[in-house]
Order: C-alpha cells, then structure tokens, then sequence
C-alpha cells in the first residue's frame, strides 16, 4: 500500500462518504474513487461497502484500521513540517512543563517568547517528569520545565532558579508572628496527603512521619494543587513547592516557610547534543528572570 492509499482510506472513515473524502483531501471525488479501487486490488478484498448511502468499513479494514491510524498519526509531524516550510515559517518550538508549572508560569513565558520571536510557532504541554524525559528522547519536545531533577544519561538538567517548601493552612491558623513554622509545630496537626509520590514528597513524609505524633492524613490528592485546593476548602494543611504557594495569600490562606527550609529547585530539562536555536535559548532566559521575579515577589526565592 502506499501513503496516498492510506490518507484515502483514513478519510472515508472519518466521513463515511466520498464526496465529503475527496474534499477533506481536496481531490477530485473521480481520483479518490481510482484510488480506492487501486488499493484493493493491492489488497485483494474489498474495504467499503454501501449502506444506507455511507460507505461502511467492511471487517477486513475494521482489522487494519488500528494500524492505520497509528500510520496516520505517525505522517502528522511530516505534515506539519511540510506546512511550516511551505509557509516560510520556523520550525515549532516544542516545550513540555510540569503541571505545577502550566498555570502560574509558562503560559506568560510562551506569551514573551511570542513577542520577541513572532514568527516561530510554539506548543506547549504538561506531562508528569518521566513523560518529561521519555518526550525528550523521542524528540517529541524540544526542552521540558520541572521541579524534579532527572538522572537519564540523554538528558541534561540546568538549574535556573531555587525555592523553599512552603505551608499552607487556612485564613488565620497563624498568628502575625510567623514567619515561619517549625516541622515540630505540625505534630498531630490533619495534613492533607499526596497520593502519587515524587522526590519532594517523598523527602517531606519523611519528616512528617519523623514527628511525635505523626500528623494524621485523612484526604490524599493527586497533585500539589489540588492540596492547595483542599486546604482552601478548610480540610487540613498541606506543605507543597513554591509555585503552588504562589497567589496562596491573595487567595485568604496563611502562607510561610517550613524551618529547617527544605530547597525546590526549578530545572530546564534538554536532549544532550541537542543544538539550541535563538528561540529555545532565550525562552530559557526568560523563564528563568519571570520564576526569579515571581517568587521574589512573595518572598519565596532563595537564589
């Protein structure tokens, strides 16, 4: 089989008809039509059937749709490409974020890249840090933000800026004096949990679990925000990364550091050999000056 017979196929059963093929292909419906004929006498069966005035997949195609969509799908990134030389356009810059990161940050980087570099398209996700890695080398991104450091052998790991752990709790459990709360002082107090550990979790039940009495969790969440989310709805305190802390005091929560502080740091994560172009590289100053003056701003830097 060839492409032109897969891209046929794939758009008579996204539409079930072939006047509405031949225009998602703008192709004449005739040459859509003697394309299909072609593929199956390659194939030797029959892959539409007339039902009802759609064109219904026989068995046979319904056995090879799942590879052709996985075909289909792998041919995006060609066309894309192709779209972009076509339109004199650079090539997209492929960014991929920790979702601690997605809301408070790189959003308003992206918008400053944009800026500076209105010709080059972006994207921009959120994936859990091994997604991070396994994006990276497949080279299914171009650089990953997280808070996590990563040990792969293909991957470089650039520290840009360092927070503090900060505690959360609801309008009003902490008196003026704080500054901030000492681990001890979270004895026996309802935390709410993380369900799904990483490397800053782990360090911080650690240390919860170390007090005498251990703290009581009650509740476990999925990710830092949707403690900071608990705690808003006055079920417990919660200890989460700066970021998530960020906008905490605005929003009525009592807001400090832990003591002894416990440091987070933000990492640009890249493929080693990778050659950055003027885009990626100053997508990395900018993201590192915006984290620094985010975190200044509410006193949450420590470098």
């Amino acid at each position: 089989m060839r492409l032109r017979h897969i891209e046929v196929i794939q758009a008579i059963l996204q539409t079930g008809n072939l006047g509405h093929a031949a225009e998602l292909l703008q192709l004449p419906a005739a040459t859509l039509s003697a394309t299909l004929q072609e593929a199956e006498q390659q194939l030797g069966f029959m892959l539409f059937a007339s039902v009802r005035g759609r064109l219904q997949a026989t068995r046979d195609t319904l056995v090879l749709q799942p590879l052709i969509n996985q075909l289909y799908q792998a041919l995006e990134p060609l066309r894309q490409l192709g779209n972009e030389l076509r339109q004199h356009q650079e090539p997209a810059l492929r960014v991929v974020c920790s979702e601690t990161l997605a809301r408070p940050l790189l959003p308003h980087c992206i918008g400053a890249l944009r800026r500076r570099f209105p010709d080059t398209p972006s994207t921009l996700g959120s994936q859990p840090c091994a997604e991070i890695v396994r994006s990276l080398l497949m080279d299914e991104c171009d650089i990953g933000f997280s808070l996590q450091p990563s040990e792969q052998p293909g991957i470089e790991c650039l520290p840009l800026v360092q927070g503090k752990v900060q505690f959360l709790a609801p309008h009003g459990w902490l008196s003026p004096k704080h500054k901030y709360i000492a681990l001890q002082e979270l004895a026996g107090q309802a935390m709410i949990g993380l369900q799904q550990h990483d490397p800053l979790s782990r360090v911080l039940d650690s240390k919860l679990q170390a007090l005498h009495p251990a703290p009581v969790v009650q509740i476990q969440v999925q990710s830092y925000q949707m403690m900071r989310c608990m705690v808003e709805a006055g079920e417990g305190l919660a200890l989460v990364d700066p970021f998530t802390a960020v906008g905490a005091k605005a929003s009525g929560l009592d807001v400090c550091p832990i003591s002894p502080a416990i440091p987070v740091t933000l990492y640009a994560l890249t493929r080693k050999g990778a050659h950055p172009g003027p885009a990626l590289n100053a997508l990395l100053d900018i993201v590192r000056l915006k984290a620094e003056a985010l975190l200044s701003d509410q006193g949450l830097v420590t470098l």
